[in-house]
């Protein structure tokens, strides 16, 4: 059942419930292993939700992140979702099998501006599949810059129906990413059990609590280390002026 979400969040009050809304975002194209290394070691030092990688960067990921509590995510059919479902079943596989638990996963772009809803609801029932047999998470990237809101409403109805664990707005590789009304849009038409997902733009802790207070239970970030600090400076004042 869709909700009917108004706000009025209860405010983050630990440094926990702000990290663990963070997928530490590693999928630029021109990152070096020294840098995907530098980043997995940052993502365990701030104790985030996930690091999200390159299906290439999986196995050191994984090995570098065992037993830190920070899960090991990767993509499919990034960034633009035109791969056919038999590639981006391998791909979410392959991923699976060198020891990912979370998979961002573009839906196939064409075939929803194309209305032909069944090929992409057929599509991410497989793709959910593959990744709950594997005790694993399947995010739904819709890359909102090319659609209407009528399709994000289709796209997420689709997304419920498939038993997706999340909606995401975006790659960060299209012309725009999220927006604060396209995540109130989603959290509203997407079942409670379904969590919204924000990529493309949240940079500043300010941002950070902006798509919270709009539904989001997860942001991709690069500028991780400067959100938390923000966060952690930002309690820090909060619990002297409770202490004077």
């Amino acid at each position: 059942m869709e909700q009917n979400f108004a706000g009025g969040r209860p405010r983050l009050t630990t440094y926990e419930e702000l990290a663990k809304m963070i997928d530490h975002s590693l999928v630029r194209p021109e990152l070096t292993d020294e840098q995907v290394i530098a980043g997995c070691e940052l993502a365990k030092r701030y104790h985030v939700a996930s690091v999200s990688v390159r299906p290439c960067d999986v196995d050191v990921a994984v090995r570098l992140l065992g037993g830190s509590g920070v899960t090991v995510g990767s993509i499919a059919g990034f960034p633009h979702g035109s791969s056919t479902t038999a590639v981006k079943l391998y791909e979410i596989r392959d991923v699976l099998r060198r020891g990912a638990r979370e998979v961002d996963m573009v839906l196939n772009i064409s075939r929803l501006l194309s209305r032909q809803f069944q090929y992409v609801e057929t599509e991410l029932l497989q793709c959910a599949e593959e990744c709950h047999q594997q005790g694993a998470l399947l995010k739904v990237i819709f890359e909102n810059a090319y659609l209407t809101d009528e399709l994000k409403i289709v796209a997420c109805r689709i997304s419920a129906r498939a038993e997706a664990d999340f909606v995401k707005t975006s790659t960060a590789f299209a012309p725009t990413g999220y927006t604060i009304e396209d995540l109130k849009l989603m959290r509203k038409h997407t079942p409670e059990r379904v969590g919204v997902k924000a990529a493309g733009g949240v940079r500043t802790l300010e941002k950070a609590l902006e798509v919270y207070d709009a539904g989001c239970s997860r942001f991709g970030a690069t500028a991780t280390a400067a959100i938390l600090d923000a966060w952690k400076a930002r309690l820090s004042q909060s619990a002297e002026k409770v202490a004077s």
